[in-house]
């Protein structure tokens, strides 16, 4: 048999698949720190709790994200799952959307356009919808994707890694319900739980049965620059934290009325062309710098008010305003404002 020399033309180069475990660990703690710290909620003196809230917080996002991308869907299918996280977590975890007196500090969170019947209240439950759905798990994606362009809409994890953050994920949920129930030894309804758990199906089997949004583009229109759609995103995100909770029926119509206005100017927004992966970055920068300045007006929900706390505000802020750079310069967004 005769010899044959192989060229490097003869060579099959086989594509190798690109994983991300690197953005996968950023967004597992880049989810905490914005839901929790960058809010306000949590003094940084507590940093010692992302032991139990990453693993909930950023295990969710992570499984959202991966399940989103595996299947090839986009942002609808985020929010909506994100939606199903907060029900989750809200229902089952705090269970803040029926408890009266949420850890016994009197805020009356159900009190606002109370629906008896259901026993909950109609603006805590939005709220509720719209802080995890927006800040909790997309806002923290939309940033982390931002810094890996080259895999922002690529899966980032293989089966076993998805297994791994998945009892990391039940873990992190059990553990903080551990640590709520023993703070306050509420107990909701069996009826509440099942109402929750069948929400939660639909929301979750809405977000992978929607129609996969065809890229069809508006011509003749081109998409407004990049810090106009930030600046309304840190508007929105500014507006809804200022709705009085006291106004009950008429926060629950402000709060709709601004998600209406925001969702029906991202889709105009996003069906221009040039519609890019900078735009998502704005999105997620406004929504996070609202979270940001906002943590110096309010009372952590743990601890003093101190000297520390407003020092942890501030840390927390250029965290997130680094962060936001870093995608920038990482999109084109740093050297170029127009879309």
């Amino acid at each position: 048999m005769g010899s044959k020399t192989l060229s490097v033309h003869d060579v099959q180069i086989l594509p190798v698949k690109k994983r991300g475990i690197w953005p996968a660990l950023g967004l597992v703690f880049v989810a905490p720190l914005v839901a929790e710290f960058l809010l306000g909620n949590l003094p940084i003196k507590l940093l010692p709790a992302l032991i139990v809230l990453a693993p909930m917080y950023g295990g969710g996002a992570l499984l959202i994200r991966e399940s989103v991308r595996r299947t090839g869907r986009g942002w609808p299918s985020i929010l909506l799952l994100g939606m199903a996280y907060a029900i989750f977590e809200e229902a089952f975890t705090t269970q803040s959307l029926f408890n009266p007196n949420y850890l016994k500090l009197n805020l009356g969170l159900l009190a606002p356009a109370y629906i008896a019947s259901l026993g909950i209240g109609a603006w805590w439950t939005l709220w509720m919808l719209m802080v995890h759905g927006i800040w909790s798990i997309s806002t923290p994606i939309a940033l982390v994707e931002a810094c890996v362009p080259d895999r922002a809409r690529t899966p980032w994890l293989g089966r076993v890694g998805l297994g791994i953050v998945a009892i990391a994920f039940l873990f992190g949920a059990c553990a903080n319900t551990a640590i709520g129930y023993k703070q306050d030894h509420y107990l909701a309804s069996m009826a509440q739980f099942i109402g929750a758990a069948v929400v939660i199906v639909l929301l979750i089997v809405a977000a992978f049965v929607i129609p996969v949004a065809q890229t069809v583009k508006v011509t003749g229109s081109a998409v407004p620059s990049v810090w106009i759609v930030g600046s309304v995103s840190l508007l929105f995100g500014s507006v809804a934290q200022f709705v009085p909770m006291g106004w009950g029926w008429g926060a629950v119509v402000a709060l709709l009325a601004l998600d209406a206005a925001m969702l029906m100017l991202v889709v105009a927004w996003s069906r221009r062309g040039g519609w890019a992966l900078k735009y998502q970055l704005a999105l997620g920068a406004g929504a996070a710098l609202a979270y940001g300045w906002h943590a110096f007006l309010q009372h952590p929900a743990v601890g003093k008010l101190d000297a520390s706390v407003r020092a942890g505000n501030g840390i927390f802020l250029a965290g997130a305003i680094g962060l936001i750079w870093f995608g920038a310069k990482r999109t084109g967004l740093a050297d170029s404002d127009s879309g």
